[in-house]
């Protein structure tokens, strides 16, 4: 475990960042006191950044998983109109211009 001051971490980042990637957790501290830890991603946090997000979203409770995933497809929209109701529609609003 290694710390370093937020004013070095600042000017050689990279460095600290291979260094957390390789395992190793970095300190960061500010006037002597401890104000961040950086460190190489948890066992269970996806390499994918999206996948990231969404179970860190389900995991604070801001999402909900669906309760059967898969089961069945998502239900079909019924039409608002006709087809030919809605060109007619757009018709006569292109003509008032």
């Amino acid at each position: 475990m290694r710390s370093v001051g937020i004013k070095v971490l600042n000017s050689r980042l990279s460095e600290y960042v291979r260094l957390a990637a390789s395992g190793e957790i970095v300190l960061v501290t500010d006037r002597g006191r401890v104000i961040a830890e950086i460190g190489p991603p948890q066992e269970t946090r996806s390499p994918i950044l999206a996948d990231a997000l969404l179970a860190e979203a389900v995991r604070s409770g801001w999402l909900t998983p669906p309760i059967l995933p898969g089961a069945g497809k998502p239900p079909t929209p019924e039409p608002v109109a006709p087809l030919q109701d809605l060109l007619g529609e757009l018709d006569g609003d292109r003509s008032d211009r």
